[in-house]
């Protein structure tokens, strides 16, 4: 419906008659998700972009940072930046092939809703399911990230599971907003801490260098081993999967891709620098994270710094699983922007649900992990990378009305979608065989634990043979 007729008489309209954003109103093309949201209870649309982009450096510069050193030490120093710079190269296109595709389709909040716009509702379940299950697992990510940096700072005074269980009581509990904006000022020191903790970690690594390390600028491997650390720097820009639901409660969507361009441009930047400096003063070695490489009292530093990102970035993702599901189940319906006991009452148990569904899997399967590393391969790599390729193709093709028209007008866009899509598939099929073998391998070598057992790790070392 085109809120043009329901408005009042201080809104503004642009040539196409999408009312403007004024002091107390946000932007509200026809068909926006939240429509017109003046007199509601409940406001969605609120976020700026700066804000929006510091949630989606949250989100996203966290385990991923920490993981990349290890990778230059698998494939060589010189490869994992070429690919850290490219991955950041791509990840700003496909940003702009999804951001275009929500403001031509203003109805879209997450990916069913898109999936349902190309392949009809099979595309949607399967799209919807999708973002579900891998915000879950990130969520898990995060709690085992929690986990280790609980273990960490009290030299694994308690068993694992237990440090799992007090960290994602916070991570709950501040996932219950309804509205991002909530969680966006919560993620404003939470970047400043995964940047503070990555600045401890190489002053950490600067004087404390591993003696006698040996830093390859390149290494050769075998497939399973190269693509199973090649997987860190791909997955590392994996949280696409958010940006319908973080645009949509933009107050002005067509600012996104300033958000974009601001996260592209830090986390290439800061991961590239992390993960040089890293892998060049803990050598081919460096453990993932690399932060378990440094003495134990740096360690303790960077990863009691680090913790308020691990917790927001957790409570982000099972904010975005517990809202999709409440979106499906409420919209247009006065339960979305009304403070009504059905509302509340379901946004809590989602909330719980998603958080507690994260807990089972983090603490309940001993290849955690490894099925991160599925869960990535199977849905980060379309969500990040291939399906933006057939946003780009869809609307081409009918927005316009060209039809394949709207293709041979655009030959390098239609050439890089078309890769683009090609890429996803790769890094879908390549990564679920990786990860697979792994998964038999660990099996294989009898270091597999038993789900929900109760054991401590040994207490952090690092490099002890350096002074601090």
């Amino acid at each position: 419906m085109n809120e043009k007729h329901s408005s009042t008489a201080d809104h503004e309209y642009d040539e196409e008659g999408v009312l403007q954003a004024n002091h107390d109103f946000a932007v509200v093309q026809p068909n926006d998700v939240f429509g017109n949201e003046a007199g509601h209870a409940i406001k969605y649309k609120t976020l700026s972009w700066p804000m929006v982009a510091v949630l989606m450096i949250t989100e996203i510069v966290s385990n991923g940072m920490l993981s990349l050193p290890q990778s230059g030490g698998a494939v060589g120093l010189i490869p994992n930046v070429i690919l850290i710079v490219f991955l950041g190269i791509f990840g700003t296109f496909t940003a702009y092939l999804l951001v275009q595709f929500k403001l031509n389709h203003p109805e879209v909040h997450n990916m069913g809703d898109a999936g349902y716009i190309m392949f009809g509702p099979i595309g949607r379940e399967i799209l919807a399911a999708g973002t579900v299950l891998f915000a879950i697992f990130a969520t898990g990510s995060q709690l085992i990230a929690g986990e280790l940096a609980l273990a960490t700072l009290s030299d694994s005074s308690l068993c694992l599971m237990l440090y799992t269980g007090i960290f994602a009581i916070p991570i709950t509990i501040c996932s219950f907003p309804r509205t991002l904006d909530r969680l966006s000022w919560l993620s404003i020191p939470a970047t400043f801490s995964i940047l503070i903790a990555g600045l401890v970690g190489m002053i950490g690594a600067g004087v404390n260098p591993v003696p006698g390390r040996t830093v390859s600028l390149t290494h050769s491997q075998t497939f399973i081993n190269a693509f199973g650390s090649v997987a860190n720097p791909v997955f590392a820009y994996a949280g696409h999967f958010m940006f319908f639901i973080l645009i949509s409660e933009m107050r002005n969507p067509r600012d996104a891709m300033k958000a974009a361009y601001v996260l592209q441009g830090f986390a290439t930047t800061f991961y590239a620098v992390f993960a040089i400096q890293q892998h060049w003063y803990l050598g081919d070695g460096v453990a993932s994270p690399s932060l378990l490489s440094l003495p134990p009292k740096w360690q303790k530093a960077a990863f009691a710094i680090a913790i308020p990102n691990f917790l927001i970035a957790g409570s982000l993702y099972s904010h975005t699983a517990a809202k999709l599901i409440f979106l499906r189940l409420f919209r247009n319906s006065k339960h979305l922007h009304s403070h009504t006991v059905m509302g509340w009452c379901t946004w809590n148990v989602l909330v719980l649900v998603m958080n507690a569904a994260a807990f089972v899997l983090a603490v309940g399967i001993p290849v955690f992990p490894y099925l991160v590393g599925i869960a990535a391969s199977l849905f980060a790599s379309w969500y990040t990378y291939g399906i933006a390729g057939t946003f780009w193709l869809h609307d081409s093709y009918y927005v316009t009305g060209l039809g394949t028209a709207g293709w041979r007008r655009q030959p390098i866009m239609f050439v890089l979608s078309v890769l683009t899509f090609i890429a996803g598939g790769f890094i879908c099929v390549a990564g679920l065989y990786t990860f697979i073998e792994l998964i038999k391998a660990a099996y294989d070598s009898g270091t597999v634990g038993s789900p929900f057992l109760c054991y401590s790790a040994p207490p952090p070392s690092g490099n002890s043979t350096s002074s601090g």
